[in-house]
């Protein structure tokens, strides 16, 4: 069970908890190898119990003491006092062996879930503390709280913006990934009369808006406060990730109401049996004996492993394919979603442009294209200019690149340069409408049209007077994409769309691509929240599948958060319920098959280990088994659900 606000940390760091644990049942078995021969005194035996009694318990009776004291009653509880019922009645073994697989249980599932607090300070630490604020002619660095509406900061190149606003001047390809999850930097110019203008954020388009947290590319820029540090965007993050984590499970909510009404029941009932003498017949030790024979028989030693053996068998099971699962809650879940929302960049896409067509003009081949585009986009720093060198050299196959010289940015619309005597002008169609009469052919815009409604970004290459060629580029579908959704298809998934932050063509075509249901761009983090929300409404039960900052809030709002591993960042990581290490999508159908086998093992041990308490409790009130034939049952119990639990490490993928 998970309880995020204990603290399971002691003499041995943040692993104390295991160590103890491990300690439990060293000293077990000690001290039950020990009973068995005769040479050995029995005192020594019962120190090791004693000891082991004193390491399993630890954390349980701290856990059970401060739910006490919050007015509550739990399993953890009631397994604790029938440990210590056994002790009485000299089952040191039995309770020794009890409070081991509990401790076991219980560490090794907090010791999975203790990383989670940690998505907080991650998030925080995306905008940098201070920022450079212009006074007059100068500019002094400050705190961001000391930042007001209306301050204007400097952005050097290359660092993160430090709070939400305009850009008044400069240009810059700034990564708003962070943020916004968009796969390709985006290219920022100023907003005219901004600086004289009262607005807000909503007001700013695209081209001019900054956000809290991204990063700047080689421009400096300068950016006029329409936010308070305590109402950015990443706030908004950190905000939005405390609610949803706040909020406990269905399941979770039930097991409560359970351990609230039933670790109180027996504690009563075995209060009265005690004084049974009173009314029966007979001495107070037989009503003491019958009292303790009903605490045992009510013992959750089966119930109380019922889940974590299974959960801890379906971790264990998950982790050699690559799949971090944060404990039992997302494991149950994760079996019984029937939606998945998905992420564009970095889970369903590689997360990086790539060139997808070349396109020659006016009887240009192919090799002189890229060999002007490659000559002058290789003296640019542009994430686009690297994606055409680093995939036209491979193209051209070794083929000698001239060389270009006096490059020239064009306010982030494009940029030209000199090769040889030529003059090539390498960017967008704003590029040539503002460059000169030479204007782009209606053929042309048609086809570079075509290419951006099928989600491509593209860029238009003029040599002197004549338009030479149109290259395409794009984020493009992991190679196991398709094949996963269609996997998650046939085992029941029939819901699945994308949130992006990159524009809804390029989302569209996405989707087109790998098969998805559906697709909603030009997301903002808490728009990615509401969706998820909205999605709950219809299909009840749903994934996120994200890797960026951006995905944490959607992950946290879901019924189950996904983060893919090797690519993601550590807030995603930690705040997602299941982990892809590998960042392999491919093995996401086989942890849903795995989880489902696992909720089915779940429900068989919760069947079998209530059904014996069901049959005990009255067996034992009614005088008709003793304490030593409840022990036996529930030893029996006990192996009966750890060895159906144990099935899950065979689990074998579909």
């Amino acid at each position: 069970m998970e309880k995020e606000d204990v603290v399971h940390s002691g003499i041995f760091g943040k692993n104390s908890e295991l160590i103890f644990s491990i300690c439990c049942g060293v000293l077990l078995g000690i001290g039950f190898g020990l009973s068995f021969i005769d040479s050995v005194p029995q005192w020594i035996s019962l120190g090791m119990y004693v000891g082991a009694y004193f390491f399993g318990g630890f954390y349980t009776a701290k856990e059970a003491i401060e739910t006490i004291l919050k007015g509550g009653f739990e399993i953890d509880f009631l397994m604790l006092v029938a440990a210590i019922g056994a002790a009485i009645l000299g089952e040191w073994a039995e309770g020794a062996l009890l409070l081991f697989l509990f401790s076991l249980g219980h560490s090794l599932e907090h010791y999975a879930m203790g990383k989670a607090h940690k998505s907080i300070e991650s998030l925080a630490s995306l905008a940098p503390k201070t920022a450079l604020r212009k006074e007059g002619g100068s500019t002094k660095e400050v705190g961001i709280e000391e930042l007001q509406l209306g301050d204007i900061i400097l952005v050097k190149p290359n660092t993160r913006i430090a709070a939400d606003g305009v850009i008044i001047k400069g240009s810059s390809a700034v990564d708003q990934a962070p943020i916004t999850g968009e796969s390709i930097p985006v290219d920022k110019l100023p907003m005219e009369n901004a600086d004289t203008t009262d607005l807000s954020l909503k007001d700013v388009p695209q081209e001019s808006r900054a956000f809290s947290g991204t990063i700047n590319g080689n421009g400096t820029l300068e950016i006029k406060v329409l936010k308070l540090a305590v109402d950015s965007t990443v706030s908004r993050l950190i905000t939005l990730v405390n609610e949803a984590k706040a909020q406990k499970s269905p399941t979770q909510l039930l097991t409560d109401k359970f351990e609230k009404y039933f670790v109180p029941s027996v504690l009563v009932l075995v209060l009265i049996l005690c004084f049974a003498f009173l009314v029966l017949d007979e001495a107070f030790s037989e009503s003491f004996y019958r009292a303790m024979a009903v605490l045992v028989a009510a013992s959750p030693c089966a119930l109380a492993i019922a889940t974590p053996s299974a959960v801890l068998s379906g971790i264990a099971r998950a982790a050699k394919s690559g799949v971090l699962i944060k404990g039992g809650r997302p494991l149950e879940d994760l079996g019984v979603i029937n939606a998945i929302a998905f992420d564009k960049t970095g889970t369903l896409t590689e997360g990086k442009p790539k060139i997808t067509e070349v396109i020659a003009l006016e009887g240009v081949s192919s090799d002189e294209l890229l060999s002007n585009a490659i000559a002058v986009e290789g003296l640019s720093d542009h994430p686009l200019a690297k994606a055409v060198v680093r995939d036209g050299k491979q193209r051209m196959e070794g083929k000698e690149i001239p060389e270009a010289n006096s490059l020239e940015a064009v306010l982030g619309k494009g940029i030209k340069a000199s090769v040889g005597s030529d003059k090539i002008y390498i960017g967008n169609l704003d590029l040539y409408e503002a460059l000169d009469s030479n204007k782009p052919s209606e053929e042309i815009v048609k086809k570079i049209e075509e290419l951006e409604s099928n989600g491509n970004t593209t860029i238009l290459i003029r040599k002197n007077e004549t338009y030479i060629g149109i290259i395409g580029l794009m984020d493009t579908p992991r190679e196991a994409a398709k094949s996963t959704l269609s996997a998650l298809k046939e085992i029941g998934i029939q819901k699945m769309i994308m949130l992006s932050g990159d524009n809804q063509k390029v989302a569209d075509a996405i989707a087109r691509e790998v098969g998805l249901t559906g697709a909603k761009g030009s997301l903002l983090p808490e728009e990615k929240v509401e969706a998820i929300k909205q999605l709950k409404k219809s299909e009840s039960k749903i994934a996120m599948v994200g890797d960026g900052v951006n995905d944490a809030p959607a992950m946290a709002a879901s019924t189950v958060g996904i983060a893919m591993g090797a690519a993601g960042s550590d807030v995603a990581l930690e705040t997602a319920d299941i982990a892809l290490m590998a960042d392999k999508l491919e093995v996401l159908p086989f942890a849903i098959g795995l989880s489902r086998k696992a909720k089915g093992i779940i429900k068989q041990n919760l069947w079998i280990s209530l059904g014996i308490v069901g049959i005990l409790i009255p067996a034992t009130i009614l005088g008709f088994a003793s304490i030593g034939v409840a022990v036996l049952i529930h030893e029996g119990s006990t192996i009966v659900v750890v060895v159906n639990a144990l099935r899950l490490l065979g689990y074998q993928k579909n």
